[in-house]
């Protein structure tokens, strides 16, 4: 790849007419802007003409050819693909994100083969090893920081557990997330990740983590990093099994529509990036819980939080929707200024202004359905009784949102629903709608019997501040 070919990144906030770019090493070692934005492509690679040779790839070489599109010449040749070989190693079906069939028009794709159940594991475990080659490329270390409804976190203590360069800090909403989700957390025996339980909730813990980014003594001092959904290389990592589900179902001939349950918006994002692309995707279907923020947009123009309510599938409990912004920085014409005006106004209102034009382009590249407990409840169950097929509570969000998507549209295109959990992370709920108890995999069979670090602080940014400030590495070896 050229110098010339090579993808830049700039902010969803710059004002200048002529943003300030980063390079991909920049961005993934960043994770957010210095003034609070979200990194983005200055130009979109294609894969349209690709496609076709696509067909038949190991999962890892198909993830090398992809992120190298954004990567550019971040790793020396050869680096990414052993990484990516390395990241996929270890999950436990060869195909690494295999597709069944529940019926006639609809698709399972499953992402929750990896080793934390979920499908954070897809991109986290391929992010952490690029992580840890770009900080020994450079001699640095880094503090991440992250927030979690319940996946994310143990995905990125998994990915990054144990490694020289990083120490981890993940921040979960205390008693809002499941025990297999708060154990695969608390019993990490990496001396480098720290699990923290806030008194609040996930959009709580979300805000802490943008102020500890704005202190920018504190970011400066500890190198902070993130590794949620913020971070641009967790897109692109995730854009790669909407293309291996896209090619298995026949793409670039067939199109294919995807089914996405979302919270933090950063999942069905990644693919749009893939129809972006050049993937032909025919519709892409958003799925929400009872917090229903993007569904009350998408129905009717207007994003106003409300209070965020617990939920059979927890990990959904958002009302910021964090990665919106890359979208409202597209819908917007690219202009940073009116994104950064738009953003500071819906955190100083709680709505966001009023945007006809945007809301009808964004209603053009998604739709939405609301599910709510109940019906994740008898769409666990009807899936058991028509398949044999156990879902957990937030897949059943995906499957019902494509019933629903199909029964309002027709079938067209092969509907895929994403499978973004275990249902052995979500038992109860499971077994309350099935009969059956699913269990753990081998790996985890022992889980309930790990010893837990537990620690709880008060949703006050000055905690975690002198939490994180005592537990990293990083001043310790300032000090």
């Amino acid at each position: 790849m050229t110098g010339h070919d090579i993808v830049r990144y700039l902010s969803t906030r710059d004002p200048r007419a002529e943003p300030l770019t980063r390079s991909f090493a920049e961005v993934l070692i960043a994770g957010l802007a210095e003034d609070g934005g979200l990194y983005v492509p200055e130009r979109m690679p294609a894969i349209a003409s690709d496609i076709p040779g696509f067909a038949g790839l190991p999962y890892a070489e198909l993830a090398c050819r992809i992120v190298s599109l954004f990567a550019g010449d971040t790793f020396p040749p050869g680096e990414l693909q052993q990484l990516a070989v390395a990241a996929y190693r270890s999950f436990r079906h060869a195909a690494v994100a295999p597709l069944v069939q529940v019926d006639e028009s609809l698709w399972l794709l499953e992402l929750f083969h990896g080793p934390t159940l979920a499908f954070k594991d897809l991109a986290l475990q391929l992010v952490g090893l690029m992580f840890d080659a770009v900080l020994a490329h450079r001699c640095e270390h880094v503090t991440v920081i992250g927030a979690t409804s319940g996946d994310t976190g143990s995905a990125a203590i998994e990915a990054c557990g144990k490694r020289s360069a990083i120490d981890i800090f993940i921040l979960y909403p205390h008693q809002r997330i499941s025990e297999v989700q708060r154990r695969q957390m608390t019993t990490a025996e990496a001396p480098n990740t720290h699990a923290i339980a806030i008194e609040g909730t996930f959009d709580d813990c979300q805000d802490l983590v943008k102020a500890l980014f704005a202190d920018a003594g504190l970011r400066n001092e500890l190198n902070l990093s993130a590794v949620n959904s913020i971070n641009w290389a967790r897109i692109a990592a995730q854009t790669i099994y909407y293309v291996a589900a896209g090619v298995a179902l026949g793409a670039p001939e067939r199109l294919v529509s995807f089914a996405v349950p979302t919270g933090n918006f950063g999942n069905v994002y990644a693919g749009h990036i893939a129809r972006q692309m050049g993937l032909p995707i025919d519709r892409l279907v958003i799925g929400t819980n009872r917090n229903d923020i993007l569904a009350r947009y998408f129905a009717s123009g207007r994003m106003a939080l409300a209070a965020v309510e617990p939920s059979l599938s927890p990990s959904m409990d958002i009302q910021v929707s964090s990665n919106f912004e890359r979208l409202l920085f597209e819908l917007k014409g690219r202009n940073g200024a009116a994104v950064g005006e738009a953003m500071r106004g819906f955190r100083r209102t709680g709505s966001l202004p009023a945007d006809d034009q945007a809301w009808r382009a964004a209603r053009r590249l998604f739709s939405a359905h609301k599910v709510d407990d109940a019906e994740t409840m008898q769409m666990i169950s009807q899936t058991y009784a028509r398949s044999g097929v156990l879902i957990d509570p937030h897949t059943a969000v995906a499957v019902s949102a494509a019933r629903a998507e199909i029964a309002a549209n027709g079938a067209g295109s092969p509907m895929v629903a994403l499978g973004c959990a275990h249902p052995a992370k979500f038992p109860d709920a499971v077994e309350r709608s099935t009969g059956v108890h699913p269990a753990l995999p081998s790996g985890l069979a022992d889980l309930f019997d790990r010893p837990e670090r537990i620690v709880v602080l008060p949703n006050e940014t000055g905690a975690v501040r002198r939490f994180i400030r005592a537990h990293s590495r990083r001043t310790g070896a300032a000090a």
